[in-house]
């Protein structure tokens, strides 16, 4: 009778098989057994598109457990109902309002049933389909085995710290213990997810088998006799451990500039964890992630993840049925330079067709083989097999003569920033694609608005801007760029299909430089006036690195091109005014064609591409600290984010932050220009409101 009711409370149908309970039919999870008397619990939540950890299926999980000690299978094995996703971590949506008290019962929680887990007498193994990120693997590490699925979906990683936390359900302590002591380290720091392949060779993963023979591979090594596992003493003890804690923490401090304190915190716990006592351990992982949950840092980190999560459902016209609009399928690019040979290997590489067109067989060829770099790159870092690759290639149609378009359904120009000139490849455009052909230009700061309005344009409700950012496969970012000819439902084709090619939109208005250059230039172009007030190139750079940038504003403009950046600020000085003239030094510069890195001298210069630390000239120290400095150039970004909010160029302030994050590097722990502002705005630690684990 107990028996029976514990399965029943976790739907699940008798040892005869049969139909699940009746009240179970809105279980997160599902408790069967084999006739083989093998336990079963497959995760299928009902409610969202993935399986995640909120507070009812940690509760659902217990019974289970509890079911399982009950009933004496002679194997457990964990399974997914979905068709990509194993289980994607932890529900952040349920942890948005959660105060310390709460969100430690959580963490407690979640590590009880996971060493429940761990402590059965059965032998238990998780079988892997999909996403298995967070939580999830934190689950499969509590198993005795993980068997995966060789399918592209499967991913197995702990992504946390990139969320500003770390895993705190015992993934901080089981999975040195499991690969080794550097090899997690590696793993937890970076963030990244594996493949199934790369996690069997790093040791996450015992097997890699068929998605259609995954349960009946777990059955059968669950059959076998116990797995042997390495010990890694000579990493894992005290010794090692102190070492290897000591030359990692100086090399991240060194990187981060101690602007994660997550990454800091999940060295301690990692390495002080690898050995000794796991109940330690756990606890030490739970007090880390509670002192985590208070930061500024995490809560803006916690905020983008959201704010991407948002952009990946992104519609600007809801009352507009997807199902009635015509999917993207075949497209072309116009331009086979480096923004259309990026375009095209990304569109390609997502196995979209399309035609790669330039006006000569030089260009195309030359196009062609930077899209050939861009695979063999991909392929090198495993993202693509040679396989893979080749295939992809093939979806590529170059051409250097006039094609017929009237089959594509989106084109993007990606030709050279001259406003006439594109007038006249819109105007053919017109002639040669189909009525219903989206039109987009890949600018960066020209006013679209013009093209649709240029001779020869038939249907100005069809054009857009689809604004990709250099370089295209490292880039999420893509500006949707809309005019007020622009039609509600080209909007929701070209958003379905950025979100479909793995990009993330943001929709800004036309104007002048769009959102992101708009908002970067003057930060840029006071850089540069800072300069030729004699303050040092380094100086400036190095308080930006300190404030968080991925790169200083001087060594930004080698990278872009003192020439390209000089166009930009042209076009904006036009529109806005003084506050975007160029600076004396970088008209010098480009007289003399110092334009960057490209050219081999700019602000710094370059020897085989790399710079080497030399001022363009010799300068001085100005009389402002790092610190006084960088919150002087970000103050501008946040001055010029507030007018494109005013001027509605975005809908919102958080599309603002996301799209200066991910365009621009804008130091994510801070959140973006306008949360960095309202931060610095908000009242000081030990407030109620910083006691929060926010998102």
């Amino acid at each position: 009778m107990k028996d029976t009711l514990l399965r029943d409370q976790v739907s699940a149908p008798s040892r005869r098989g049969g139909q699940k309970a009746e009240a179970g039919k809105n279980r997160r999870l599902h408790l069967d057994v084999t006739p083989e008397n093998l336990a079963v619990i497959t995760f299928a939540h009902p409610d969202k598109s993935a399986n995640v950890f909120d507070e009812a299926t940690l509760d659902e999980l217990h019974l289970a457990i509890s079911a399982v000690e009950c009933l004496k299978p002679g194997g457990l094995v964990f399974v997914s109902s979905k068709p990509s996703i194993f289980i994607a971590g932890a529900d952040l949506d349920s942890l948005a309002d959660a105060n310390q008290e709460r969100l430690e019962h959580l963490i407690v929680k979640g590590q009880d049933a996971f060493r429940r887990i761990a402590d059965l007498p059965m032998p238990t193994a998780a079988a892997i389909h999909g996403a298995c990120v967070g939580g999830g693997l934190e689950l499969a590490l509590a198993c005795d085995l993980r068997i995966a699925s060789n399918d592209r979906s499967t991913k197995l990683g702990l992504p946390e710290t990139m969320l500003g936390i770390l895993p705190a359900w015992g993934g901080s302590t089981r999975l040195p213990r499991l690969i080794g002591l550097p090899k997690a380290l590696n793993a937890i720091l970076s963030g990244k997810s594996y493949a199934a392949s790369h996690a069997k060779n790093l040791g996450i993963v015992d097997a890699v088998v068929p998605a259609e023979r995954l349960l009946e591979a777990s059955a059968k090594l669950l059959r076998r006799s116990p797995v042997s596992r390495k010990r890694h003493f000579a990493t894992n003890n005290f010794v090692s451990a102190t070492g290897i804690r000591f030359f990692t923490r100086r090399r991240v401090l060194e990187k981060s500039r101690s602007n994660y304190p997550a990454l800091l915190e999940a060295i301690e716990v990692v390495c002080r964890g690898a050995s000794g006592s796991i109940a330690k351990s756990l606890e030490r992982e739970k007090d880390a992630l509670l002192r985590l949950s208070g930061t500024s840092e995490t809560r803006n980190l916690m905020r983008l993840f959201r704010l991407q999560e948002r952009a990946k459902k992104l519609r600007y016209t809801p009352s507009i049925q997807l199902a009635d609009l015509d999917p993207i399928e075949r497209t072309a690019v116009i331009g086979a330079g480096v923004m259309g040979a990026g375009i095209t290997q990304w569109l390609s590489s997502r196995e979209v067709p399309v035609i790669l067109r330039d006006i000569d067989r030089t260009r195309v060829a030359a196009g062609m083989e930077l899209v050939r770099k861009l695979f063999g790159s991909a392929v090198k870092k495993r993202i693509l097999t040679r396989h893979e690759a080749m295939l992809r290639m093939d979806l590529i149609h170059p051409s250097a003569e006039p094609v017929s378009l009237q089959r594509c359904d989106l084109v993007i120009e990606a030709a050279v920033e001259d406003l006439e000139v594109k007038k006249k490849i819109f105007a053919d455009l017109c002639k040669r694609s189909g009525d219903n052909t989206i039109l987009a230009t890949n600018t960066s700061a020209l006013p679209i608005s013009e093209l649709c309005t240029a001779d020869g344009i038939t249907h100005p409700e069809r054009i857009v801007g689809l604004h990709f950012f250099n370089p295209v496969s490292r880039m999420k970012l893509v500006e949707v760029v809309i005019t007020d000819h622009t039609s509600p439902e080209v909007i929701e084709r070209v958003l379905a299909f950025v979100r479909e090619i793995g990009k993330l939109p943001v929709v800004v208005k036309d104007s002048p430089g769009f959102l992101v250059n708009r908002i970067l230039m003057p930060y840029l172009i006071e850089a540069g006036h800072l300069v030729d007030r004699e303050y040092d190139p380094a100086f400036i750079d190095e308080a930006m690195l300190d404030f968080g940038m991925p790169m200083g504003p001087l060594r930004l403009l080698d990278e872009v091109g003192l020439d390209v950046a000089g166009h930009v600020a042209v076009t904006m000085r036009e529109a806005f005014g003084d506050r975007f003239e160029l600076p004396e030094c970088i008209h010098e510069l480009t007289k003399e064609e110092h334009f960057g890195r490209k050219s081999g001298r700019g602000f710094y210069r370059y020897e085989n591409g790399k710079a080497i630390g030399e001022s363009a000239k010799d300068t001085v120290y100005g009389g402002l600290s790092r610190e006084q400095l960088a919150d002087h150039l970000a103050g501008l970004m946040v001055k010029e984010s507030e007018g494109c909010l005013a001027e509605g160029i975005a809908r919102d302030a958080e599309d603002i932050d996301l799209a200066m994050v991910l365009g621009t590097g804008f130091a994510p722990f801070r959140g973006g220009p306008l949360a960095w502002k309202d931060d610095r705005n908000s009242p000081p630690p030990g407030n109620s409101k910083t006691d929060h684990f926010t998102i």
